[in-house]
């Protein structure tokens, strides 16, 4: 069986280091090969953790990272497929990149406030979301809860594009009283999204939010 070409794209996608041209491709090509398109979603969260890194005054210079640190977490994420055992197993330059993550969140100014989702029927089903804009794409911050008496299935997180492509972000199962709260990034930037919608993996969208 001849090897994807697309394999290696992954991460230079979520990290949004494709060129306008690869990512076009790119994107077609997730609509039909599952495993890239699980491969995209395992690695979302890390541009949300990348971005959070830097140094606060408060703390020593602890240098430049060695240029073999995101290979390595990268390496870590393919072979494991967790992104958090990747990243707490990772070397001890990056346990103090996230102790420095944690001084940056505390003085960070405060986040936009969540924006109920529109439901589009009579389903039990109710989502806040709230996004919010970085240099490498968006972070999409939401909660999803659902009241049905028994489950309701798989549900999937889509974003549409203004050109109309679809990018699924996220999966997860809707549990009976229970509130599945996700977050996640997409190299999409803010102003290129029209809309993200939450749907049936095998059927009709159920809330929509208009951007």
């Amino acid at each position: 069986m001849s090897e994807d070409p697309f394999a290696t794209f992954d991460a230079a996608y979520v990290l949004g280091a494709l060129a306008p041209e690869d990512r076009q491709r790119f994107e077609e090509h997730l609509r039909t090969c599952d495993r890239c398109a699980a491969s995209v979603r395992e690695l979302a969260g890390l541009p949300g953790l990348l971005a959070r890194v830097d140094k606060p005054a408060a703390l020593p210079d602890p240098g430049p990272p060695p240029p073999d640190l995101l290979p390595a977490v990268l390496r870590r994420v393919r072979r494991g497929r967790r992104i958090r055992l990747a990243v707490t197993s990772a070397s001890a330059g990056l346990a103090v990149a996230a102790c420095v993550a944690l001084a940056v969140v505390a003085s960070a100014p405060a986040a936009p406030p969540s924006v109920a989702m529109t439901v589009l029927g009579q389903f039990p089903v109710r989502a806040d979301a709230r996004l919010a804009a970085f240099d490498w794409g968006t972070q999409v911050d939401m909660s999803c809860s659902y009241t049905g008496g028994r489950s309701g299935g798989e549900y999937v997180l889509v974003a549409i594009s203004r050109s109309g492509t679809e990018t699924q972000l996220a999966t997860w199962k809707a549990v009976p009283d229970n509130t599945a709260r996700l977050s996640i990034g997409t190299a999409l930037r803010q102003p290129d999204l029209a809309a993200l919608e939450v749907r049936l993996a095998d059927g009709p969208a159920l809330l929509r939010l208009t951007l």
